[in-house]
């Protein structure tokens, strides 16, 4: 059964910052409330998902290689971004034999992060330092277990980077698609007036949804992770990004109506992907 108790972890530190009037513009068009994915999106991934999901086919009697093995590889590629016990009822059926697939996955990961194959993706933790020194409040989601999410916020020494953490089991346990844990980062956090005031940015295609689905003035794509540019515009996207690292200088475009600014900022931070990047026609 999935823990839906509050286990989202604030950082009093963000929840109630000082900023000045002009910090944030205070038209519909501003921005107060970004929400950001973490492997893919502010957390170099290097495949660790997908080594994490190995053990737990393993642990299910999976053999690596075989037609089963890459038939379900395949669909934890494409559901990237989704809630992994959801991912795990999906492919194993029970709810025992998902959980424990959860379970060796969890482990499995927790090894990898244990051993230093975590890192950050390159600038993102300088536009989230960026985006709160403009009075903005930033929340990290992800699709991850409060165990793993809290294990690769303090390999990166992020404890007190953001001002809240969100995963599944804090928004009911729904997980994207859906937009839950962007409206519990809206509700948790009070730090916008609405919906429109919101910023969502993800690698995969699920992040593109559950931002579109609450109704976020912004849904940028980035391309440091699971999906393309075609896919992430497929399921919603306002922007792609070659990076994270462009999202302050796509969010200043927006709010100043710089439709320039806003296309130049997916080629800000360097081609990366297939080179469809900035804002959706």
């Amino acid at each position: 059964m999935t823990d839906t108790h509050d286990t989202s972890t604030t950082n009093t530190k963000h929840d109630t910052p000082d900023v000045s009037s002009a910090a944030v513009p205070t038209t519909e068009r501003a921005v107060k409330l970004v929400v950001l994915d973490m492997a893919g999106t502010t957390v170099a991934d290097d495949g660790l998902v997908e080594r994490a999901f190995g053990a737990a086919a393993q642990e299910l009697g999976v053999t690596p290689g075989s037609p089963e093995h890459a038939e379900q590889l395949a669909y934890v590629r494409a559901t990237m971004g989704e809630s992994k016990i959801s991912v795990f009822r999906h492919l194993y059926g029970t709810e025992e034999r998902a959980q424990r697939a959860n379970t060796a996955f969890e482990a499995a990961y927790a090894e990898l992060v244990d051993a230093g194959h975590c890192a950050p993706v390159p600038g993102a933790r300088e536009a989230i330092e960026e985006l709160t020194a403009q009075g903005r409040t930033v929340v990290l989601s992800t699709g991850f277990a409060r165990p793993t999410q809290d294990a690769i916020i303090a390999a990166l020494g992020w404890q007190d980077l953001v001002a809240l953490t969100l995963c599944p089991a804090d928004a009911g346990g729904r997980g994207r698609p859906f937009p839950d844990m962007v409206l519990a980062a809206l509700l948790r956090t009070q730090a916008a007036d609405g919906v429109q005031q919101i910023a969502v940015a993800g690698d995969t295609a699920y992040d593109m949804l559950s931002g579109s689905r609450s109704g976020a003035a912004l849904v940028a794509g980035v391309l440091t992770g699971a999906h393309r540019a075609d896919q992430l515009r497929a399921a919603g996207a306002t922007d792609v990004l070659p990076s994270v690292a462009a999202l302050p200088a796509l969010i200043a475009a927006y709010e100043s109506g710089d439709a320039a600014g806003r296309a130049a900022a997916g080629t800000a931070a360097g081609a990366v992907g297939d080179g469809s990047v900035g804002a959706a026609p």
